[in-house]
């Protein structure tokens, strides 16, 4: 089972990740952009569009939409989910907001890992 100490922890492992408190509440951004936070105990990530709506229909106990302006996040239900999960969901979130040229090695060394 994952909790928010299990996000932070595998948030702040990213290259150039780190926490703000909005409101008492932890963020984990990328420069000022966010890809992570949790607000009132509720995790939020944002996932890939089309991954997240597949998410919404299949799995809707533990993934549900969240409104951030025009778009969707993704409020996910920690409880849900085991670590190695959340840590793929996490770096999809974070290879959301980095560019490409960032990511792609870090998505290939963790792929690299799972299947080795």
């Amino acid at each position: 089972m994952a909790t928010l100490d299990d996000l932070r922890r595998l948030s702040l492992a990213l290259p150039g990740a780190h926490e703000v408190t909005y409101k008492g509440d932890p963020w984990f951004n990328v420069g000022r952009k966010t890809f992570a936070l949790q607000v009132r105990g509720r995790a939020i990530l944002k996932l890939d569009k089309g991954h997240q709506e597949l998410l919404f229909e299949v799995r809707p106990d533990t993934f549900a939409k969240c409104p951030v302006a025009t778009l969707y996040w993704s409020y996910v239900e920690l409880s849900h989910l085991d670590e190695a999960e959340l840590a793929e969901l996490v770096l999809e979130a974070w290879s959301q907001i980095v560019p490409k040229k960032v990511s792609r090695p870090v998505i290939e060394a963790a792929r690299l890992g799972l299947d080795g």
